[in-house]
């Protein structure tokens, strides 16, 4: 593939003085560890089985493959993307926000969390004897919450309504989707009506996806998008699910399209060339610069979704984007705080389920699922 380079803006080389602690970032790690313990532990103890603080509920599950493509412009053949026809295999987790399971009535943002295995490179203290690569992306190119310590103040309010409502929980969510269908209407979109369940009721599988916050890029700085470009997974976007007392409609969706379809995302990178309008520490500002796409993700024709899938990802695996190889270390206040929170939620899940999180070094077991 050959890219028009002579459009692309010379990226900024990272320097440490562009990551700025914030202020009482300690104590904001704490809370949220607190937080997301309160979330899992109350779903705990109503149905048994402790999930993930957020983005409990899986829609699919998949593998697949990460084949990075050839004749990428020196500043984006970076890291992982340094390696021309690369290829390692991948699982996708599809999801939405909230930290219990919900009716997908209650509509809500889509996450899309990437583990790409048998990656080669220096890895972080942490993650030494690690060979997994994650990418954590949400289906909106800005996080919601501007600093650390305002992403505490959504997490609270998550713990607080955790396994409460579901009744009033559906009814709220059909208003707001009804409030975000004239926003749109217009020309415009709130992701804050979004976040509260205001999400159109839509195939999870059209959507494209996004980091949110920054990560390293090598020697620069980076947002990073998947979108799908296989033709029958482009007609989804935007296709209504019929979710009418089909509590997982959404994953039925999943399982329906998969069973008959392959699917092909392309990974595309934004690198930052101006901390002004880019800025690092402020994760709801939307990056102004060209996606390059450097990497394509495509997965054959399986199952979609099962039990068994289920208890091997989304019980024996964690996906957190300091998961990485050093190249790929994540950046920001948002970010930072992850670190730690990320862990603790998988220790727990870990205690209380009785199960191993573990990163995996090959996919062998998959087929027995």
């Amino acid at each position: 593939m050959d890219f028009p380079t002579r459009h692309l803006q010379q990226p900024l080389p990272y320097d440490p003085s562009y990551e700025v602690p914030e202020e009482g970032e300690a104590d904001t790690i704490a809370g949220l560890t607190e937080a997301m313990h309160g979330i899992a532990d109350t779903v705990d103890k109503d149905v048994g089985h402790a999930p993930r603080g957020v983005h409990a509920k899986s829609h699919g599950l998949l593998r697949g493959e990460l084949r990075v493509l050839d004749n990428l412009p020196p500043d984006y053949a970076q890291g992982l993307f340094a390696h021309p026809g690369g290829a390692w295999p991948v699982v996708m987790r599809l999801s939405t926000t909230p930290g219990d399971f919900l009716d997908d009535k209650v509509s809500t943002p889509r996450g899309m969390a990437v583990k790409v295995i048998g990656v080669p490179g220096a890895r972080l203290q942490d993650g030494v004897g690690d060979a997994t690569q994650d990418f954590v992306m949400v289906n909106g190119p800005t996080f919601q919450s501007a600093t650390a310590r305002q992403f505490l103040g959504s997490v609270k309010l998550l713990a607080a309504t955790t396994d409460k409502a579901p009744g009033l929980k559906k009814a709220l969510s059909a208003a707001l989707r009804g409030v975000e269908k004239v926003v749109e209407a217009v020309g415009g979109e709130s992701a804050a009506l979004k976040g509260l369940g205001g999400h159109p009721e839509t195939n999870i599988l059209g959507e494209t996806f996004f980091t949110g916050a920054p990560v390293l890029y090598g020697r620069h700085m980076a947002k990073l998008s998947l979108a799908p470009v296989s033709p029958e997974l482009q007609a989804l976007k935007d296709q209504p699910v019929d979710l009418e007392h089909k509590p997982n409609g959404l994953r039925a969706a999943v399982v329906d399209f998969m069973t008959e379809h392959s699917a092909e995302w392309e990974l595309r990178v934004q690198l930052c060339t101006d901390l002004a309008t880019m800025p690092i520490e402020d994760s709801t500002v939307e990056w102004e610069a060209p996606w390059v796409p450097v990497a394509r993700i495509k997965a054959e024709p399986q199952a979609g979704w099962t039990h068994g899938l289920s208890v091997l990802v989304d019980d024996g695996m964690q996906f957190n984007p300091w998961h990485c190889i050093a190249d790929h270390r994540p950046l920001g206040s948002i970010m930072r705080v992850r670190r730690a929170v990320y862990a603790a939620s998988a220790r727990f899940r870990a205690e209380r389920n009785g199960a191993v999180v573990a990163e995996p070094r090959n996919l062998d077991n998959w087929r027995e699922h």
